[in-house]
């Protein structure tokens, strides 16, 4: 996974805080929402609103607050799935995702995780030993039973990083 640049944290940092802005604001206006007021003629010929001189209704405001909310959650999502940029943002596991909604702390997942790997890495190195010893002791077993074979048997454990057997297996 990629590190993440500092100019692309910070704009998503940015966009993400115009979002809760926006649901701020859309709270705020939801709250005090007047149902009341046209923003038209009141019947004595005023044109005036109910609250306040020169003040939108709040179905208006709210219509706006929501375009804009749809707008900054639509550059976050551009911002998260954009191809187009050098560096993308980090993958999240699906799994990972799942484990916090079932509400489960992503803290253990990561524990979990990392002793998975610490124990396959060990089934690994187990693996990669007991193949190395099998490997020197087919060498040695092949030096000893078809000696014209021993050129052989050293360039193939040379070519894998092996210890030389071709003189010193057979002593074995």
């Amino acid at each position: 996974m990629a590190p993440v640049t500092r100019a692309d944290h910070d704009a998503l940092e940015q966009q993400l805080k115009d979002v809760i802005q926006t649901l701020t604001n859309l709270m705020v206006q939801v709250t005090n929402y007047d149902a009341t007021a046209t923003g038209g003629a009141t019947p004595g010929g005023n044109s005036t609103s109910s609250n306040g001189a020169g003040a939108r209704p709040s179905r208006e405001v709210i219509a706006h607050e929501l375009r804009t909310l749809s707008g900054h959650l639509q550059a976050v999502h551009g911002l998260g799935t954009s191809p187009s940029a050098p560096t993308s943002l980090p993958q999240v596991p699906p799994e990972l995702v799942q484990y916090v909604d079932n509400g489960r702390n992503p803290d253990i997942y990561t524990r979990e995780f990392v002793e998975l790997l610490r124990r396959s890495n060990q089934l690994m190195r187990g693996k990669r030993s007991a193949f190395a010893s099998f490997r020197d002791l087919l060498a040695g077993e092949m030096d000893k039973a078809l000696p014209e074979l021993r050129p052989d048997v050293a360039a193939v454990l040379a070519n894998v990083d092996a210890p030389a057997h071709a003189g010193s297996s057979a002593s074995r």
